[in-house]
Order: structure tokens, then C-alpha cells, then sequence
């Protein structure tokens, strides 16, 4: 930690940035770092490639993330949040690979230790939990609207407090927080709140798509392109869908399967899914998500595929021969 905050300290020009489909843990760890890098005059550029999902829109300066790297940019540092491997930053990638310094900031287990220097912990509970020491071991004061980014990355990414990865210091951080002028009505009233009429009959659809193996240990929900647009949502608002099929009884491996937009056709019929992952902790999805180049947490975790959706379906129902 020493080593990153020495080279933030002799820094003049960070491009901030987390992975494409941001999650809380992706957006809070990105608005505190960067808020907390302006109280000491460095020149910032907070950057998520992904269009930032309606439930964060509440968050403190959620207006200062770029989505797009101009070319004038002329960065000395880049602060790398929440990314396994650089190319989770998504087509900015190797963009971002050319910064002369690189600080890799994460707690995934399938990290890929990329940059120039890293600060990986998985036994945090949260990239915004590692975020927040920092922030404190450089001496920044934390005012509310860094206090209201790290609860919200805590809070989101510990399911609540409810995942097995919710450890003592989340609760002793949140309760910091809380003293810096959290709200925690209002964090999750937003991200919890309200969902749109959209959002309900997605939800309505991806139920009807469950399908369990036979052993009954495997789940798996699907979001097309087709549902998406029949009901005039967003990608967003596939987020979350998956803990329905996690939640099933004796279900120990739950997929869920996200046709993405196609930016170009593919002569070879083949389509882009994403895919979510999750266990009941008896199964290391990580592992599997790494064989496809992917990665995550022993019990949450996803990869990118270009292929069919009946060649998808086959694989993963095929991994419940093994549970």
C-alpha cells in the first residue's frame, strides 16, 4: 500500500476507471477514489465505459464519469478499480494499457496482477473496502459524498450484508460512514427502492426461462435481446435477476445467461452472452469462470462467450453431471 500511495502522491494527471456493466462495488470504489485524489489538486478523469445503471444515478458527482477516453488525455497514472484483468475496462483497454503507471486495485481471487503495481485482497469484503483504506492511510478527510460512495459499494456488493463475504470490517466501515453523514434510508431507497413497469415484466420473462437439471442442482435463467427489447428495458435491468435462480431450493450452481447487444453481425450465427455465475458455496465458480476466461469469487463470478445460445445452455447444464 505504501509503494500506491507514494505513486498517487507524486502524480499529476489519474485517469480512474472500473469495469464495463458497472456494479455498486464498480461505481462507489471509482466516485470515492476520485473525489478523494481532487481534495489534494491532482487532475482526475473518472471513466466507466458502460452507460451508469439507474440505481447509482443518485450517487454524489455521478455526472464527473466519462465514458469515452479522449485522445488529448495525457495521463502519468491510471487507478485500475474492480477489474480481474485490464480488458474488463472493456474497449479502452489498451488504451488505458499505454499510461505509464498502472495501479491494480481489486479483491477478486482470479485477479491476473496487472500494472505496475497492485493492491489485491480477497479477503475484502469489497474493492471499496480496500478503497477506504487508502483513502484513510493517505490522511483525506472523508466528507459525505465519499462516505455515501464506499457504503454504497459495501453495501452492494455484500448482497446487504447478506453474502458469505461480509466480514467484521464491512460493518466497522459502515459505521464509519454513517458518522460522515450516510444516510442509509436513502442508499437504499435508491438501490433498493423502485423498479420500473420495464423491469417488471423482464422479470416476468427471465422467470419463465428457468430451467434445472435434472439432479435439480443446477439453475438457469436466460435474457435475450428480444426480451430486452419487448419490454423496454435496459441492460441494467438484468442486474440482480440471477439471485432468483441462486435462491432455488437444493440449487448449488446457478447460471444466468445475457444475450448482449451486437455492435456488428456475425457471419457465423454466433451472438455475445454474458454469463453470471453463482453457488451456494459448495461449488468454485471462479474456477469455471477462469476456463472460459473469465473470472470472479468462489461463489460469484462470470465470463463473456461468443457462441450460440443452444451451445451455452449445453455446456452449463453439462457442469451439473459433476455436482
Amino acid at each position: 500500500m505504501d509503494q500506491i500511495i507514494q505513486q498517487l502522491n507524486n502524480s499529476n494527471h489519474v485517469l480512474i476507471a472500473s469495469h464495463t456493466n458497472p456494479d455498486g462495488d464498480a461505481i462507489g470504489s471509482l466516485l470515492a477514489v476520485g473525489l478523494a485524489l481532487d481534495s489534494l489538486n491532482k487532475k482526475t478523469v473518472l471513466f466507466n465505459e458502460s452507460p451508469i445503471p439507474a440505481v447509482y444515478r443518485f450517487l454524489p458527482f455521478i455526472e464527473r464519469i466519462e465514458h469515452e477516453i479522449k485522445d488529448s488525455y495525457a495521463f502519468d497514472t491510471a487507478v485500475i478499480l474492480d477489474c480481474g484483468n485490464i480488458q474488463r475496462l472493456g474497449k479502452s483497454a489498451e488504451t488505458v494499457s499505454r499510461i505509464p503507471v498502472i495501479i491494480n486495485i481489486d479483491h477478486h481471487i482470479t485477479n491476473t496482477r496487472f500494472g505496475t503495481s497492485r493492491l489485491i485482497d480477497i479477503s475484502a469484503c469489497s474493492t471499496a473496502e480496500i478503497a477506504y483504506g487508502i483513502i484513510k492511510k493517505m490522511g483525506i478527510r472523508i466528507n459525505d459524498a465519499i462516505a455515501t460512495s464506499i457504503y454504497t459499494g459495501i453495501l452492494t456488493d455484500t448482497g446487504s450484508f447478506r453474502f458469505s463475504n461480509t466480514n467484521k470490517t464491512a460493518f466497522t466501515i459502515c459505521e464509519e460512514m454513517i458518522g460522515c453523514g450516510v444516510n442509509p434510508y436513502e442508499v437504499a431507497r435508491h438501490v433498493y427502492g423502485t423498479y420500473s413497469l420495464g423491469r417488471i415484466r423482464l422479470l416476468n420473462l427471465a422467470l419463465d426461462s428457468i430451467e434445472i437439471s435434472e439432479n435439480r442442482k443446477l439453475s438457469m435463467m436466460t435474457v435475450t435481446q428480444d426480451m430486452i427489447e419487448e419490454t423496454g428495458t435496459q441492460p441494467e435491468d438484468v442486474d440482480g435477476l440471477i439471485n432468483y435462480v441462486r435462491r432455488i431450493e437444493d440449487v448449488k450452481l446457478a447460471a444466468l445467461i445475457h444475450e448482449e447487444k451486437m455492435n456488428s453481425h456475425h457471419s457465423n450465427g454466433f451472438k455475445n452472452f454474458r454469463v453470471s455465475l453463482r453457488s451456494d458455496g459448495s461449488v468454485d465458480v471462479a474456477a469455471i469462470a477462469t476456463s472460459f476466461g473469465g473470472g470472479g469469487h468462489a461463489s460469484a463470478a462470470g465470463f463473456d462467450i461468443e457462441t450460440t445460445l443452444d451451445e451455452i445452455k449445453a455446456r452449463i447444464i453439462g457442469f451439473s453431471e459433476k455436482l
